[in-house]
């Protein structure tokens, strides 16, 4: 499905780039062709000029400055200012040739063969082609006679064709280079789509899992007590303590899943308060005390006073639970929990420290993971279903902060969290 999605956009990208190539490189050749040809009829224009006015009478002044003026016996002459490969045809009305006007020497056939091709397209102007040199020409009335003057234009005529290979050269690369470009750039943006498809197929899978668990034991339980019929089951109170206890697991998984939904789609609107967050760890310290002294553990903590933070005081609060019941988790029998709270520069700093077997990285980078447990066994006997850190990811990112973990095996492990500080 993502390899047709990437497809579908690589060949509309090539399109749409084809398309706006194609009339940015069509607008520039008919820029450059009609300045080409508006220069190559300005040329014919002077040569016809001067070729007239070589065969008018003397004492004819010149008209502008461009031109340059040769001395003679008989009249100034007016002559084009850059020389160019041409040469004038006489004919009379029928289209016989009277009169040739050339610098070069080339067969009477060729101008004969020119002369044809210019009257046959019955036109004053066109273009023709002559052993292999292509020629501009424009036909003017001279008394009672027709003046036909001839350009070669086999240069501009080059330039135009080499700039349109150019043209389809330049495409082509630009194309190559843009299909790898863009097909970097699809696989890089289609890379996220996949893999959040793939968490949320996973997330669907592993809710559906932890969700009939607690049902099959809740089915099982009250199979139990239909089956006694009307004789009264030994402790009937026992089963119906499994039923409540599953129905309260299975309620608050259910309340998790509905946390993270309205969060993923902008639903859950925070209340923005600045709040003493020392104050706060500190009664969720006093809150876990007793479950850290039942598990015995070892409890030190360092907290400095006053530490004023932007956000909702109830969401952190559950961060801080979050970490300190995972620490009480992981840590075995007689281990140390530490936390720290200070303030780093611009930065609030909570860190929670539990010696432990510690994680590898390969876990470190899942930890935050939906529905991820490290020990799988272990984390189902202590109530868990792995969404606590993604809940608590979730919280302080929404407060604009970024929480990380450090682990260093049969050790300790350190889950850190970083708030934006307003003041102390």
């Amino acid at each position: 499905m993502f390899k047709q999605l990437r497809d579908k956009f690589l060949i509309l990208n090539l399109i749409i780039i084809s398309v706006m190539m194609l009339i940015a490189f069509t607008s520039i050749y008919l820029i450059t062709y009609n300045n080409v040809h508006r220069n190559i009829q300005m040329e014919l224009h002077r040569i016809s000029d001067f070729s007239r006015r070589v065969n008018e009478r003397p004492n004819q002044p010149p008209r502008d400055s461009d031109t340059e003026v040769i001395p003679s016996e008989m009249a100034p002459v007016q002559r084009p200012r850059e020389p160019s490969v041409s040469f004038t045809l006489v004919t009379d009305s029928e289209g016989n040739l009277l009169e040739i006007s050339s610098i070069f020497t080339i067969e009477d056939a060729f101008y004969e063969r020119a002369k044809n091709s210019a009257l046959s397209q019955n036109t004053d102007s066109g273009s023709l082609k002559l052993e292999d040199q292509y020629w501009r020409f424009v036909i003017k009335p001279h008394f009672d006679d027709y003046r036909i003057v001839f350009l070669d234009i086999t240069s501009q005529q080059g330039f135009l064709t080499n700039l349109i290979y150019t043209f389809f050269m330049v495409a082509f690369i630009m194309l190559i280079v843009i299909f790898f470009i863009s097909r970097f750039f699809a696989n890089k943006s289609i890379k996220p789509i996949e893999e959040a498809f793939d968490k949320q197929k996973q997330f669907i899978a592993d809710a559906s899992h932890e969700l009939k668990t607690p049902l099959t034991i809740i089915h099982t339980n009250i199979d139990v007590l239909l089956s006694s019929g009307e004789d009264q089951v030994n402790g009937p109170s026992k089963w119906l303590y499994y039923i409540k206890s599953e129905t309260e697991r299975m309620t608050k998984l259910i309340n998790d899943l509905l946390y993270l939904t309205q969060v993923d789609y902008s639903d859950v609107k925070m209340i923005v308060t600045s709040f003493n967050l020392s104050d706060a760890v500190e009664n969720i310290i006093l809150t876990m005390d007793a479950v850290i002294y039942e598990n015995n553990l070892s409890l030190d903590y360092m907290v400095e006073p006053n530490l004023i933070s932007l956000g909702s005081r109830e969401q952190i609060q559950q961060v801080v639970m979050i970490l300190l019941d995972n620490a009480v988790k992981y840590t075995d029998s007689k281990g140390i929990i530490t936390i720290s709270l200070k303030k780093y520069h611009s930065s609030l700093v909570l860190s929670v420290t539990n010696t432990s077997e510690g994680i590898t990285q390969e876990h470190i980078d899942r930890i935050f993971h939906r529905f991820y447990r490290i020990d799988q066994s272990r984390a189902r006997k202590s109530g868990g279903y792995g969404l606590g850190l993604a809940i608590a990811k979730t919280i302080i990112q929404q407060h604009g902060g970024k929480i990380y973990v450090k682990s260093i095996l049969n050790e300790s492990t350190t889950f850190t969290v970083e708030l934006p500080s307003i003041g102390t």
